[in-house]
């Protein structure tokens, strides 16, 4: 929990009145991002994000497993925040649980949709070896290491890179299986195909401080936000999940001129993000 004197909450609230915030941004500005891919070795695929002074790490693993009763055609995603204690002394004990917990269910939201898999950022109909039968599970697993706000922005756009550093092997299905027999496959070691993230959105979260909300919010920031919206938009501008945190009801009219300013502000979080992933892959190959 961030301790502001009388003084200190009325000029963050002062500078976000003027558009002038306390680190020099225009209230829809984010801080600069870097990108980092490969990070875990022994994952399908990993990336660090550091936004600012939050810093966080995401990793996918890939394992075979068989589809749902109720979803034969598609592969299962499974998402599981953790938060370092080191991040921030409120991580110690349950709060750290607590929030770790609010985090997952809030990507899982955002990147997944609802439980039909509708709207899913994450396409889990590409997770499907053969239907009903075999299908890849992704287990995403993320960490905070560095806590200064915006966690569910930075963890979203972790999660983007990782996918896109992931390589899932190559399957063979063995011919001849019967329907009724559980078919054989053989994974292979070397050829790995690449994870299509086309699809997959970028959250953008936007607080409101006042009668103003901002992007990307510092910890000082939240500390002063009555209520915070977050919308996972993808590259083709189609929204994929909103989430709400904070008491305070928002008027529906307000939301909707949120969701445009998170369109808009998706188109850039994207751009950046996918230079930033370029460059860091390319990095990582040389």
């Amino acid at each position: 929990m961030v301790g502001l004197s009388l003084g200190e909450k009325h000029f963050i609230q002062g500078g976000i009145a003027q558009d002038l915030r306390c680190d020099g941004r225009k209230r829809l500005a984010y801080r600069p991002i870097s990108v980092e891919t490969g990070v875990i070795p022994q994952a399908n695929g990993s990336a660090r994000i550091r936004m600012g002074a939050t810093d966080v790490i995401a990793s996918v693993k890939a394992e075979l497993g068989r589809p749902s009763l109720l979803l034969p055609d598609k592969g299962k995603v499974s998402i599981y925040i953790d938060c370092s204690s080191t991040a921030e002394p409120a991580f110690e004990g349950r709060g750290g649980d607590e929030l770790a917990a609010e985090l997952s269910n809030a990507l899982q939201h955002c990147l997944l949709g609802g439980k039909s898999g509708a709207g899913a950022g994450i396409d889990l109909s590409s997770l499907i070896i053969v239907e009903g039968k075999i299908c890849w599970d992704l287990y995403i697993d993320g960490l905070v290491v560095s806590s200064d706000g915006n966690l569910l922005d930075a963890l979203g756009a972790a999660i983007k890179a990782a996918l896109s550093n992931t390589g899932i092997p190559r399957v063979q299905v063995a011919a001849g299986t019967s329907n009724d027999e559980q078919p054989e496959v053989d994974v292979s070691d070397e050829e790995f195909l690449q994870f299509d993230t086309s699809g997959v959105p970028v959250i953008v979260t936007l607080t409101k401080v006042g009668r103003h909300y901002i992007v990307d919010a510092t910890s000082e920031e939240e500390s002063q936000m009555s209520s915070a919206v977050s919308i996972s938009v993808n590259r083709q501008g189609y929204i994929c999940g909103i989430t709400k945190r904070g008491g305070v009801g928002l008027d529906p009219s307000i939301i909707l001129d949120m969701i445009s300013v998170a369109k808009h502000v998706s188109e850039q979080v994207i751009s950046k993000l996918d230079s930033e992933i370029a460059s860091a892959e390319a990095e990582e190959e040389s």
